[in-house]
C-alpha cells in the first residue's frame, strides 16, 4: 500500500469508455454519472495530479457496426470520432461547470468548437494544471481510443495508462459467461498479447509496452476507485513489463 499523502503518479491518461457516460442508460448521456464523474475527478486535481481524459463514444456510435448500415469502415470510424467529441464537450461543460479548468483537445481540426491536438500544447496545459480531454481517438480510422490513450500516454509523458471499465480486474474469460474464470492482479505485456486477452486492443498493449507505459485496468463502477488508484496497488490489473 502507498502512502495516502502521496500519489503513485503525477501524469496520468484515463481512458474513459463511452458506454460509461450512459450510466443506467441504454445510450446517450447520463447527467447523473456525470455528476459523479465530476467530483472523482475533482479529487484528483487537488492532488496536484496532471490527469488526461482519452474518451469513447459508443453511447452513440460504434464503428464496428459499420455493416449494419452497409458503410465503409473507415467512414464509420470517422462518425465515431464525433461521437468522441460530443462526449469530451459534455465532460468539459460538467467539469467547468464545477469550477475546475479544462482543455478540450480534438485529434480532427474543428477550430470553431474546440483546439486541435499539438503535442506541445497540451504538455503545456497539463503543467498549467489544466485537465486535458483528448477527443476524436487518433485522428484516423481503423485505430481504436484504447490506441489513441497508449497514443497520447507516450507522447505527453505520462506514467501510467488507467483503462476504466466494467469489471474489477482482466480476467482469462469473459466472467459473466465464466463466473470462476481466472482473475489476474499483474500481468505482462507479452502475456496480455499471447493469451489474446480482449480488455484492450493489441495495438494499444504493443504501444504500452514499447513505451514502458504500465497500464491498469479497474472498475469505474466505484467512483472512489478513480482516485484509490493513485494510492494503493491493490486496485484492479496491473499489466506491464514483468
Amino acid at each position: 500500500m502507498e502512502s495516502e499523502s502521496r500519489p503513485r503518479f503525477k501524469r496520468a491518461v484515463f481512458k474513459l469508455s463511452g458506454e460509461a457516460f450512459q450510466g443506467n442508460n441504454e445510450s446517450g448521456i447520463d447527467p447523473h454519472y456525470l455528476d459523479q464523474l465530476s467530483i472523482a475527478i475533482r479529487t484528483i486535481w487537488n492532488q496536484n495530479i496532471e490527469l488526461s481524459i482519452v474518451v469513447g463514444g459508443g453511447n452513440f456510435w460504434r464503428g464496428r457496426d459499420a455493416n449494419l448500415f452497409g458503410m465503409e469502415q473507415a467512414q464509420a470510424d470517422q462518425v465515431g470520432m464525433l461521437a468522441t467529441l460530443m462526449n469530451a464537450l459534455a465532460l468539459q461543460g460538467i467539469l467547468e461547470r464545477d469550477g475546475l479548468p479544462v482543455r478540450v483537445m480534438s485529434a480532427i481540426p474543428v477550430p470553431s468548437i474546440t483546439e486541435s491536438y499539438i503535442r506541445r500544447k497540451a504538455i503545456c496545459h497539463l503543467e498549467k494544471k489544466n485537465i486535458l480531454i483528448f477527443a476524436c481517438g487518433t485522428g484516423s480510422p481503423f485505430f481504436s481510443t484504447d490506441t489513441a490513450a497508449a497514443l497520447r500516454a507516450a507522447e505527453i509523458g505520462a506514467e501510467v495508462v488507467l483503462k476504466g471499465t466494467n469489471i474489477e480486474y482482466v480476467y482469462a474469460e469473459d466472467p459473466r459467461l465464466n463466473p470462476s474464470a481466472e482473475k489476474y492482479h499483474k500481468i505482462t505485456y507479452t502475456e496480455v498479447l499471447s493469451k489474446n486477452l480482449k480488455f484492450m486492443d493489441a495495438t494499444a498493449i504493443s504501444l504500452c509496452r514499447d513505451n514502458s507505459i504500465p497500464i491498469i485496468v479497474f472498475s469505474i463502477k466505484d467512483m472512489d476507485n478513480l482516485r484509490n488508484v493513485f494510492f494503493s496497488d491493490n486496485i484492479g490489473t496491473l499489466i506491464t513489463d514483468q
